[in-house]
Formats: C-alpha cells, structure tokens, sequence
C-alpha cells in the first residue's frame, strides 16, 4: 500500500511539473515579441546601371573592392537567374518596368520613342511640352511621366505616407530620373550636357530649383571632371576585356585612335562639351556626387518615415554603345563605378546609419556583344540590311495592294498599318496582317514574325512570344512584330546595342541589400516586375497599380 502511495505520490508531482513547464513556456512564447508586419527603413535606394549585363559581375570580379558590387552580393542577396519578360528591351520601358512591377502591355511605355497612332507623329516617353524646364532656358526640361499609365512603387511610398516620404529621382537621362520617381515625386533631376553641364528639371516638379541644386549647379564639380580618361588601374591588368586597339569600338571626333588614354579636353568641343562625359566613367562620378548632394540637401533618411532616393548611372550604356561590351572601356568604367557605389554606401552609413537603409540594384537592360567581333570569332551573328530590306518590302507592297501606303510606320521592330486605306481597299486587317508577316519572315536576319491578331487570340507562357506579348500595349503597340535572328541587329558595325527578346539583351543583375535582407543568393528565375511587390511587400505598402510580377519571397527577412 505504501508502495502504492508513494507511485501516486510521484506521478502527481511529475504532472504538476509538467503542467508548470507547460504554462511556463506558454507564457514566456506570449511574451515575445511577434515579428514585425513591415520593414521601415528609413530609406531606400533603388539603383538601376543602364546596360548592364549579368556577367559583368562576375567578368570584372576580382577587379572590385570590397565596398561596392561586392558588399552588396557577399552581404546581401543575389537573384542571379533575372531577367526581362518583355520586348523591348530599352531605357525607358526598363526603368517604368522596375518600378511599376508590370510590363509595356499595362504601363503603356512601349519604348524611348513610338509611333503614336491617334496623333500619327513620333511621341518621346517622357516628353511634355505642356511643361516648361527648370534650370535651363532650352527645351530640355518640357518633361513629365505623364505617358506612364500605372503607378510605381514611388508613387505609392507617397500615397503610404501621406506624402511625408520624400522621393527624389536622379540621372544624367531625364527618362531614368522622371519614370523611377513617378508621379507623385518631389522632384527628379536630369543632366544637360552642352556649354553649362547643369541639373534641370521641370515645371511638373517645381517652378525654381533649390538652393542646394543651384550650389552644386555654381560649385565646380562638374567641370572637375574636364579631365583626361586613362584607365584607373594599369591596362595590362585589364585582362577581362578584348584588346584595346581594335576595329570594334567607335572612334571619337578629334582622336586619330580608339585606345587609352582619351584626352577629352582635347575634343571637348568636337564632341559636345559637356555631353562628352556622359560617354566616359565621370558621367557616374557627377551623378554619384548630385545623388549626395540630395541625400544631404533633402534630409533623405533623417527621420523615421521612409524615404526613396532613384538612381540612374547611365555613363554605362553610353560607353557601351560606343565602344562595345568587350572594351578595355567598358571594364575601367565598371571599376570606377564600384568606387562610386562604395562611396554611396559609406556615406549611407554615415548619414542614415548602418542597417537603417535597403538598397536594390539591377538594369534597365542588358547588351549583345558587337556582331563584328562575333562573326569574327566564327559565332552566328549578322547585321540588318534595313536599306534593303525595305526596297524589298515596298516592291512587295505595291505589288499586294497597289500602293506602300498600307504602311504607317516602323519603330522598335514593330509595323504600324493604316487601317483607313485597308479597309477602303476591302483587305481584312487579320489578313494583310499574316500576308505581311509571311513576307517579312523570308528576309535575312528575321528570325521571326509575330501579329498583333495573335497577340490579342493566343495566351502565351514561354519563349520569344511570350515576351513579346508582355511588351504588346493594345492601344499602343503595332500590328507586326519582327525579331531579328539571334545574333542580329540594327545597328552600326561598331559598339554594342539592344532592344531584342533574346537572353543576352534580358539577362541582368538582381541584387538586395540591407535592412529587412536576406543574405544568400537564387538561380530561380526572378523577373523585372517581381522588384517592385518585393519592395511594397518589404514596406508593408499597396502594390503599384499594375503590378503583375509577384514578391521574392526568399530575399525577405521579418524576425
């Protein structure tokens, strides 16, 4: 019996133990803290380096230092399989794409220029005469995003906010400063080149610059940067890029060659000035020092209300053009841009504070390497003979339909047809449509033909359609769609360009860093349009309008 007790004895204590443990735990999970709804940095920098290919980092690695590229991959996150859905692959539906989560099929920005078919002129994606420059007696500030037809993640930080988040867009491009920072911005900023080397900006923002803007416009900043270009380490060390002397690169007005060093004083005004920076590595030195100077002149990241500051480097994708993407030029501007973005970093620590800022970096679209040197190298590559082709195509159209007039336009590989002549000629738009793309697909360098009957009929998941179809604005687009052959352009026989569905003009970086990062990287395909959800999803704030791309999930940190 006692034996029997002290059993029952022991087991009441061990659940009462038990129990204890059991509350305990209990108690000490309610109180803990819940992980946050939302991150609230108290600023984000989103970072687009015009023309940048993926392998860029990887090719110019071990020429890095530790405080640019980098940190931003070694400490952050990379999405290393990212890419454009859409065609075409240009400045201006990029950097709307990045912003508006979506693509040209809902944000209406179906290029830098397009074919307007109400007006039946030419329409620039940011252009606006209704609006008068800032800074500038010339036409270069009649600007504003109004072409943009949905929202962006900027736009969207100031309706959150009640707009006491500030959002300042900053490029040499006017169209990489004023679609990043939306709508509703407090400003954005732009470089006009020529005898001043300013910073403009629009009435759509402001009728009189800042003072900081006007000190930096005064300070001498700018015109440091007159100097001569050789590369900023030994060239011999250079050895991730082709030979410097080569007949692939554009030669200056006023050089008698095309390798280092570039004496830009020398051809200063042979070559515009002050537009001449933009095709060297100062032009993201001068956009760098303006970015500071609006952290410091605005009081970006001084409070607890998130602020965004857009930054657009577009010296990249001018060197680019000219030069091509295999030049020692392309690779010293590169290093020289890590340096930039090593002293941004630095200075965000400094100013914001370290993990108080999120930072994304990525491109508004990437490059094929120059046709010329790929034939060279015995690799399938070609040029368009436009000239040609066209001959060819009018013949084909007077002899079809008695007259060249069926056609309006041609612009970003896109024919525009008047549909007033088909259709008193009795010829159904659906017909003359494929009767035409039929055509167009027997010329050399096309490797496809796409209508817009198809675009409108067909739902499209993969390949070259279906990235054609995100890039296909019903009221805005044309009714044929050309892709060149893999390899071709339409382009001179030196430098590089872009523009196609093909991987080497959609494949670009992806990286994030900062607070509420992940570290760690992804070769899961990642898409231009999941930038933006990620971001809303990071602040806790509404998607943009149009968003169709969907947050990365693994890049988020909560705890």
């Amino acid at each position: 019996m006692r034996t029997t007790n002290l059993i029952v004895s022991i087991l009441a204590l061990c659940m009462i133990s038990i129990s204890y443990g059991q509350r305990r735990k209990k108690n000490d999970a309610e109180v803990q803290s819940p992980a946050p709804i939302a991150q609230t940095p108290k600023l984000v920098v989103g970072i687009v380096v015009d023309q940048m290919r993926y392998d860029y980092l990887t090719r110019f690695w071990n020429q890095y230092g530790e405080g640019g590229f980098k940190r931003l991959v070694n400490e952050g996150f990379n999405c290393k399989n990212n890419h454009f859905n859409y065609a075409p692959t240009s400045t201006g539906p990029g950097h709307t794409s990045v912003y508006t989560g979506t693509t040209p099929a809902t944000h209406g920005i179906i290029g830098n220029d397009w074919f307007d078919k109400e007006s039946g002129e030419d329409v620039y994606c940011a252009g606006d005469d209704s609006y008068a420059s800032v800074g500038t007696t010339s036409d270069a500030g009649k600007m504003s995003p109004h072409r943009m037809l949905t929202t962006t993640i900027t736009d969207e930080l100031r309706l959150h906010t009640q707009k006491r988040g500030k959002v300042i867009g900053v490029a040499l491009k006017d169209r990489g400063a004023i679609l990043p920072a939306g709508h509703a911005a407090n400003a954005a900023y732009w470089f006009e080149g020529g005898q001043d080397g300013n910073w403009i900006t629009s009435t759509y923002y402001m009728d009189e610059l800042p003072q900081w803007v006007v000190d930096f416009n005064s300070s001498d900043i700018v015109e440091s940067y007159k100097k001569p270009w050789n590369t900023l380490k030994p060239i011999e060390t250079y050895v991730e890029s082709g030979l410097d002397a080569n007949n692939y690169e554009g030669l200056q007005e006023g050089e008698t060659s095309n390798t280092f060093p570039h004496d830009l004083p020398a051809i200063w005004d042979q070559n515009g000035q002050f537009d001449l920076i933009r095709r060297s590595p100062y032009g993201n030195s001068i956009t760098a020092d303006f970015a500071l100077a609006a952290l410091e002149g605005e009081d970006l990241g001084a409070d607890t209300i998130t602020d965004f500051l857009a930054i657009s480097f577009s010296s990249t994708d001018y060197v680019g053009h000219f030069f091509g993407v295999n030049s020692k030029e392309i690779e010293d501007t590169y290093i020289r841009l890590d340096q930039d973005l090593a002293r941004i970093f630095s200075t965000l620590d400094e100013k914001v504070g370290e993990g108080e800022y999120t930072v994304f970096l990525t491109a508004d679209h990437a490059a094929i390497d120059v046709p010329s040197y790929l034939m060279d190298s015995k690799i399938p590559a070609g040029y368009l003979d436009m000239n040609g082709m066209k001959t060819k195509f009018a013949e084909f159209l007077q002899y079809k339909y008695g007259t060249t007039d069926v056609v309006r336009d041609l612009s970003n590989y896109q024919l525009f047809l008047d549909h007033k002549i088909l259709t008193n000629l009795d010829i159904d738009l659906d017909d003359a449509q494929e009767e035409i793309a039929r055509e167009l697909l027997t010329y050399e360098g096309i490797g496809q033909v796409y209508t817009a009957s198809q675009m409108w009929k067909n739902e499209y998941t993969e390949g070259v359609p279906y990235i054609l179809q995100n890039g296909y604005n019903q009221k805005r687009s044309g009714d044929v769609l050309l892709v060149p052959s893999v390899g071709y352009i339409s382009y001179g026989k030196t430098g590089s360009t872009h523009g196609s569905p093909q991987i080497y003009d959609t494949h670009v970086p992806l990286l994030l860093y900062g607070k509420g990062i992940k570290q760690g990287s992804t070769v899961t395909r990642t898409e231009i349009p999941d930038i933006a959800p990620t971001i809303a999803a990071l602040l806790g704030i509404a998607f943009p309008s149009g968003t169709t791309g969907r947050p990365i999930g693994e890049v988020l940190e909560f705890d």
